[in-house]
């Protein structure tokens, strides 16, 4: 089988001491491309060094609504000139966070708003993330128009996820779908739209069941799959064929 992890953060520090063999224990599992969406401008740099480590590593720069003490308005400008000079697969990550106390939601919408223009001038995918925020994400990607993208870790409902198929939006699952507790997230994934669905770890961070407490990475990406066709009643590889067909089609991968 051939997967994809749709979001990878293979530029963290957490791997900075064995990158390599990370991605070649991806790599002996099927796990063929990941997508490395970045947090902060000054991470850029890094995040292109990561991507060149291997085949198969595709780069997404963005400004992400968590780290928004990081970001200043110039650094709009800038994420313009690496998108226009790098051309990477998709803008992100960025989106809206309304779970965590103390940011800005006005300034959210504005470092949000901006990469959604960018991602429309240039045509490309956007990568959302979207914490008690799912609403206002959708409304702002409404605000802009002409969008396509994927809403990572989704947390919303079935209507929720009914209005982003058709705004184009796919939705990322990763290792919370594992969980006991998920039980509503289990029963969207049982009846959404294949064809609306991404594979993801969101390495280092979400960890498995199977692993809960320790570090995420994407060797971990047969779990979900495996999760996935249990919920379905599917073949495994009936899931990887159609899910690394979405990711392949959203971000233009080869």
């Amino acid at each position: 089988m051939s997967l994809v992890d749709s979001h990878c953060h293979l530029d963290a520090d957490e791997f900075d001491a064995d990158r390599s063999a990370v991605i070649a224990r991806a790599r002996a599992v099927g796990v063929r491309a990941q997508v490395v969406p970045a947090v902060t401008a000054a991470s850029w740099t890094k995040l292109r060094q990561t991507c060149q480590l291997a085949d198969g590593l595709y780069p997404a720069y963005g400004l992400h609504p968590m780290f928004l003490d990081a970001h200043q308005p110039g650094h709009l400008d800038e994420l313009r000139d690496w998108i226009e000079r790098e051309r990477p697969c998709a803008v992100g990550e960025c989106g809206l966070d309304f779970f965590v106390e103390g940011l800005d939601a006005e300034r959210q919408q504005q470092y949000f708003l901006g990469q959604l223009r960018l991602a429309r001038e240039f045509d490309l995918p956007v990568i959302v993330h979207a914490r008690r925020a799912v609403d206002a994400v959708i409304a702002a990607i409404r605000q802009v128009g002409g969008l396509r993208g994927v809403v990572h870790s989704f947390p919303g409902s079935p209507e929720q996820a009914a209005q982003l198929h058709r705004l184009g939006f796919l939705l990322g699952l990763g290792g919370p779908l594992t969980y006991d507790r998920a039980q509503r997230l289990q029963r969207l994934v049982a009846s959404m739209p294949l064809e609306q669905l991404l594979l993801e770890t969101d390495a280092p961070d979400q960890p498995d069941a199977g692993i809960r407490g320790e570090r995420n990475e994407p060797a971990r990406l047969p779990v979900i799959l495996a999760m996935v066709a249990r919920l379905r009643g599917a073949s495994s590889e009936d899931i990887a064929a159609q899910t690394t067909a979405n990711a392949r089609r959203l971000f233009g991968l080869p």
